[in-house]
């Protein structure tokens, strides 16, 4: 395909034809995600698992790749999977809108991934999901915290136990050596520490919530997510083709 006649001169048959014919699930279509799909599209990944049981949200639109006011209420799943199909369309992809726990695991990878991308910003999910991988043998990779970082310069590629400067990493080291895992799950992380304290939830909004006000907002930009998802991908490439 003229499509991937430049990547093809880069990588070389061998490699593109891998590509074509790998499997790759994304799991989370938000800041991370959406950009790491992009860059396996374009790249010719030839089958997609895409999982996420969002809608757009007009706060959204500073990072999402799929997030424009022309979507908005429109299932994350959907649009990434016709923009796939719009830049290859010969691309088979198969799309689940559910909230991924342990009781949907066994579903979606009823057809095993070559490689699993992990842009989950959920804690518990991501944990359980992390877990479930490396004891069931499929390769993941996993993005940690992108939010609070404006450095994209510390941006960096590690074993997730050797990372730093990351309260996300901390805690799921901590959680996963209980499960009896201490290494072999590579990650996307920052090392600079965190630039600004997250805030509330409107008062209105956090009032579902009760006295703790719910979630709190993390800020962040579309250059540090970005870069995480295309780091994501590229390491995927990586390894399908290695």
């Amino acid at each position: 395909m003229e499509q991937f006649i430049r990547t093809k001169i880069l990588l070389g048959e061998d490699k593109i034809e891998k590509i074509f014919k790998t499997s790759v699930a994304v799991i989370g279509l938000g800041a991370v995600g959406s950009f790491a799909v992009e860059i396996l599209a374009r790249m010719g990944v030839g089958n997609f698992i895409l999982v996420d049981f969002d809608v757009v949200q007009e706060s959204n639109i500073n990072r999402q790749l799929y997030a424009l006011h022309s979507t908005i209420n429109n299932k994350k799943t959907e649009l990434a999977k016709n923009r796939i199909l719009d830049i290859n369309p010969n691309c088979k992809v198969k799309t689940f809108d559910i909230f991924i726990n342990t009781d949907t695991f066994e579903t979606i990878f009823s057809n095993k991934p070559d490689i699993v991308i992990d842009a989950i910003d959920s804690y518990n999910p991501k944990l359980r999901l992390l877990e479930y991988c490396y004891k069931n043998n499929i390769k993941i990779i996993s993005s940690m915290g992108a939010a609070l970082k404006t450095d994209p310069f510390s941006i960096k590629y590690a074993d997730l136990f050797e990372t730093h400067h990351c309260k996300l990493a901390e805690r799921l080291r901590g959680d996963l050596r209980g499960l009896g895992i201490s290494s072999g799950i590579p990650c996307v992380f920052s090392e600079q520490s965190p630039q600004i304290k997250p805030i509330p939830l409107p008062e209105q909004e956090g009032k579902k919530y009760g006295k703790n006000g719910g979630p709190k907002i993390l800020g962040s930009t579309p250059v540090i997510t970005g870069i995480f998802g295309i780091l994501l991908a590229n390491k995927a490439i990586e390894i399908i083709t290695n």
